[in-house]
């Protein structure tokens, strides 16, 4: 019988072991950016592209540049190149945009303390003149986007959250500054009950926006996520009602006076 047993724990061993190659095999291919995503990782005539300390960052090459930018965390194991269409586009429209990575792609606790708001706040510090950040973030770097306007709700202009539960561990009810929440109906990770669940986290003012159709991977350029669901539009058509929300967002931060460019 001791034999056998032993046996019995070898086979289940083995078959824990082929599970989490697999898997982990599974997750690297399907978190890594596409060639939609790799492609628009690289600059252009209209923008400028760099990567350095933890971040992507995309800066307009032709005025008018800005005084307003976009700060958004990439979801966690996710290639942060698959979110540098949604950074070129708002790039492109003369606002600068930086995609932070997450420590570790947010594995082992790489989404959580002061380091990977440290690399946000470096980020935001890099670009002196960017007088207003709109913070946001997909998936789990939607909860380091909300610690981050908690932590520092004064240098935050607004806050976005993409196909995320959260806030759910931190109550987020009393900023005042604007937030918007956007919610995909065949999201299979933050599902539109899980995400109602911690509706009251959020402040009453918060625009929400509903994509019908619209899965939780899509929201990026990269495979599909272990998971979630299959999208009923396109990647690009879900990809441009982001982005088209996110220009709507800058250009009323943006019309502020105290967001505006200080003449040279």
């Amino acid at each position: 019988m001791a034999g056998l047993a032993r046996r019995i724990k070898r086979i289940w061993v083995t078959l824990g072991l082929i599970a989490t190659v697999v898997f982990t095999t599974w997750c690297l291919i399907a978190y890594y950016a596409n060639a939609e995503g790799r492609r628009a990782a690289r600059g252009d005539a209209r923008v400028a592209v760099e990567h350095r300390e933890g971040r992507w960052v995309f800066m307009p090459r032709q005025p008018p540049l800005h005084a307003t930018g976009l700060l958004f965390y990439a979801g966690a194991l996710v290639d942060p190149r698959a979110y540098a269409r949604l950074a070129h586009r708002t790039a492109e429209a003369g606002y600068p945009a930086v995609i932070a990575e997450l420590p570790r792609r947010g594995a082992f606790g790489g989404a959580e303390g002061s380091p990977v708001l440290a690399r946000g706040q470096a980020a935001m510090a890099a670009l002196p003149g960017v007088r207003c950040w709109i913070v946001g973030g997909h998936s789990r770097g939607g909860e380091v986007a909300s610690r981050h306007a908690l932590a520092d709700p004064l240098g935050t202009a607004a806050l976005l959250l993409v196909a995320t539960s959260h806030p759910r561990d931190v109550d987020l009810s009393m900023l005042t500054m604007p937030a918007v929440k956007v919610v995909g109906d065949r999201d299979g990770l933050a599902t539109p009950d899980r995400v109602a669940r911690n509706r009251h986290l959020l402040p009453a003012h918060t625009r929400w926006v509903d994509i019908p159709g619209a899965n939780h991977s899509q929201f990026g350029d990269y495979g599909f996520q272990p998971g979630d669901r299959i999208a009923r539009i396109p990647r690009d058509a879900q990809q441009q009602r982001l982005a088209g929300e996110v220009n709507g967002l800058l250009k009323a931060v943006a019309a502020r006076t105290s967001c505006q460019s200080v003449p040279p």
